[in-house]
Order: C-alpha cells, then structure tokens, then sequence
C-alpha cells in the first residue's frame, strides 16, 4: 500500500476569515495526462541558500511598544519573533544614531572635533531601543541576526553641519568615521547585541529633510576600501558583512558596478542591499546577480508609505509581490522597515508617517493585524534559515510563486494570486500532482516532504 503524500495548505484571502489559516490537505497522486494548468517544482535544480525575513528595530517602534501595556508589548514581539505561532523572524535591521522614526536628531558622539570618540555614548539607545532588542533575541533564544545602518553621521562631521538636508561626510572625518562604526559594533556587543552585517550608508542618493547624507559612487568606493573596510578588519570585525548601496532598485547595478570593479574595494564587501520606493526593476536584481554571483543580495527596507492604511489589502498583496520577484532573482535575505508603529503611522521627527505589518494603537491600546503581517507570515514561517530555492515554473499568468527547500526535506511553495478571479490547479513534482486551488486576492503556503 502507497503511503500518502499529503500536502499542508495555509491561506490568507481577502472577503474571508482566513489568515495564516491551516486548510484541509490534499494529497499528491500519480500525475495524469494531459497536464492541467500547473506550479511545477523541480528539486534537482537548486538557487540561493536563504538566510532569513525580519524587519526593523527602531526608537519609533519601541517608544510605541513602551506605550502598550506589557501583554500586548509581549504579544507583539512574539507575534514576529516565536518560531511556532509568530512570523518567526531571524533577521532584523537597526539604525545607528538616529533616523526618521526616531523621536528627534542625535548621534553617540555629540561633542564637535571629538575624533577620538572619546564621549561617544549609546545612552539614548538604552531607554528603549536596546531593550526592544533584547527582548526579541531572547524570545529567537540568541538566534536573530542584526544588522545596522547609518541615516547620518553626526553633524560636525558633515559639509552642512546638520544630520537633517543630505549634506556629506567631510573628507577629513573619514577616518573618524569609519572608528564610530567599530565603536558602534564594541558597545552594541557589550550590550549583549552582535552585530552581524553593516550597511555604508541608508539612502545614499538622498537628500532628504531628516537625517540623510550623500555619497557618490566613487565616494561610497573609496571610503569602504580606504576607511572602512580596512579599519574593520584592523579591528577583527572582518566577518561583519558589509553591505553597499542600500537604495532603490532602479541605480542598484551601477551603484554596485562602481564599488565591485575595484577588487580592492570588492574584497571588503559582502553583498548589494537595495529598496522598493522607486518602481519595481526586479531585472536591475537579476542583472546584479548575473555580473557579481559572488555578492550577496539583501532586501534592506521596504514600506506603505503615506501614513498606517489601516485595512488596506493592497499593502499585502505589494509586500508578497516583492518578496516574490525577489526571492527569484537570488534574494538571500528580506527585511521589512519598521516593526510596529502607532496609530498615526509614527512617532516620526518629521511626520513622515508610515505604515507597519503591526499598529499598535495606543489610545485604545489595541494590537492592529495588517494583511502585509499574514502575507510576510506566508514566506518567514515556513521558508527557514539555510533553505535553497528550487525551480519553480507556473502556467496561469495571473499567478506568481516560488519554491524552496529546507534542510529538513520540507518542500515550501507560495502562490499569490492579486487577481479577481479564482483559479484551481495541480502542484506538479516528479511525476506526481497534487489538485488544489487558490481564492481571488488570496495567497497560500504549500507544505511537503520531497517527493521521491
């Protein structure tokens, strides 16, 4: 007697109850002839091994947190960082000094011609930001990844002598500079918080009215491969991964371009980090890819901007997109931008409010669920650290999928459908299908041991 191939589905679909829901399974079965409209898996031919989903620690979400009271704070961490029932994120970004969700400007080293850093200072981060942190690494149980960015370095350092406007790093704190990322990564480590990777510097093409700063791409070149990439390794921080760009889509291959033809600037970076504001240029992923296979590719920050859209499902359905084009362009790691923020899509120093998966409203001390909660849900809970992307094909246009394999043998496929209509068709695999369907404006995990 054949053992049964089950196949677990969960589904989250718009017009229903269904969120992260588990559905009945169904079962793959010898495959018949002719092929119905099909997502097709093939596990011999495997892509990128995955490090893993997260999104942002920043002042603005733990001041947020701090307003709850301390069960919903619990829920809200657990609801991203629990492996068993939460989004289990593995992979989180922070700010150094400050950025737009924090509460106003500051830098960890405030005293003007300070080049030695010697009143450098993590004391603001300490209030709230640190615990936050803390509390996520201790629920992950010292499993999460952190990396972090620069928005600004402090305003004496600068050409405009603010941290606010773009402006540039003076060329005479270069070096200055490049010590305040190692002293950041030492205090950070004191704390009980290692650093895994470091971006250059958020936005760098970016003059905008809070905390900004302007490199080139020459600039950003010969400042990781005459500053910081070597003071990084004279400090014994080489394995921190150092991440350039950190920008849109559309600039990312000729920003990287710059940086990887110089092998001695190349030699100090990791990987090409990149944003979703300015269109999609999913092939500017690719094309990256294609040129440097050696680099890696991260997703470092993507959000609804223009305030918290409460209900909206459009937002899930952008967020799933994303995650899906880029994943299958060699993706190895997404991260969303703030991990709970109020209900006015803030605190924000300069009301540039947003929106988060989770809105904490702190007037009716409510936990609000965004639909981009469940639709990131669908990817994070299932598709773990070390997983490989598999080859994934799909028949139906309206339909976008991809495929991975855990180390565990478990087979995960996500199909989202942004369309009006609903579809059935069979999960095909080696010889074998599995008939299901998928409701409109739905997007559903599929669950399975390797078939063999």
């Amino acid at each position: 007697m054949t053992a049964q191939r089950l196949v677990k589905q969960f589904c989250t679909a718009r017009d229903t109850a269904y969120r992260l829901s588990e559905l009945e399974p169904t079962e793959f079965v010898p495959a018949s002839e002719p092929l119905g409209s099909a997502v097709s898996i093939d596990p011999a031919v495997k892509f990128q091994e995955f490090i893993g989903f997260g999104g942002a620690f920043t002042e603005a979400a733990a001041v947020t947190l701090g307003k709850m009271p301390w069960h919903l704070r619990q829920e809200i961490l657990e609801a991203y960082f629990l492996s068993d029932r939460g989004n289990s994120y593995t992979l989180c970004r922070t700010p150094i000094n400050s950025c737009d969700f924090s509460l106003g400007n500051y830098a960890y080293a405030e005293v003007k011609g300070d080049l030695e850093l010697n009143y450098f200072n993590i004391d603001r981060d300490r209030q709230s930001l640190i615990p936050m942190i803390l509390d996520a690494i201790k629920i992950t149980k010292g499993k999460l990844k952190l990396f972090a960015s620069p928005w600004s370095p402090p305003a004496w350092m600068k050409t405009n002598g603010q941290m606010n406007g773009g402006g540039k790093l003076r060329p005479e704190y270069r070096q200055a500079w490049a010590n305040y990322y190692v002293r950041y990564i030492g205090e950070y480590g004191r704390e009980g918080i290692p650093i895994w990777g470091l971006t250059v510097q958020n936005e760098p093409e970016a003059s905008q009215i809070w905390d900004s700063c302007l490199y080139t791409g020459e600039e950003e070149r010969d400042f990781v491969r005459d500053y910081l990439g070597p003071t990084l390794n004279d400090a014994g921080l080489g394995h921190v991964k150092l991440i350039i760009w950190d920008h849109n889509r559309d600039r990312m291959y000729e920003r990287a371009k710059i940086v990887l033809d110089d092998p001695e600037a190349a030699r100090y970076v990791w990987g090409v980090g990149f944003h979703w504001y300015c269109g999609d240029h999913f092939d500017n992923v690719q094309m990256t890819h294609d040129a440097y296979p050696d680099k890696h590719l991260i997703f470092t920050e993507g959000c609804q901007e223009g305030g918290p859209h409460l209900g909206s499902w459009d937002t899930g359905e952008r967020y799933a997109r994303s995650i899906i084009n880029d994943l299958n362009r060699w993706t190895v790691a997404w991260v969303d931008w703030n991990l709970v923020l109020d209900e006015r899509g803030g605190p924000n120093h300069v009301n540039n409010f947003c929106s988060a998966p989770i809105i904490a409203d702190t007037r009716a001390r409510k936990v609000l669920y965004q639909s981009s909660y469940y639709y990131i849900g669908h990817f994070s809970r299932f598709i773990r650290p070390g997983a490989r992307r598999l080859a994934c094909t799909k028949t139906l246009d309206a339909l976008e999928t991809t495929a991975f394999l855990n180390r565990d043998g478990i087979i995960v496929v996500v199909v989202l459908n942004r369309s009006e209509q609903l579809f059935e068709f069979f999960l095909n695999i080696r010889g074998f299908e599995a008939k299901t369907s998928i409701h409109a404006h739905a997007i559903k995990t599929y669950v399975f041991e390797e078939v063999s």
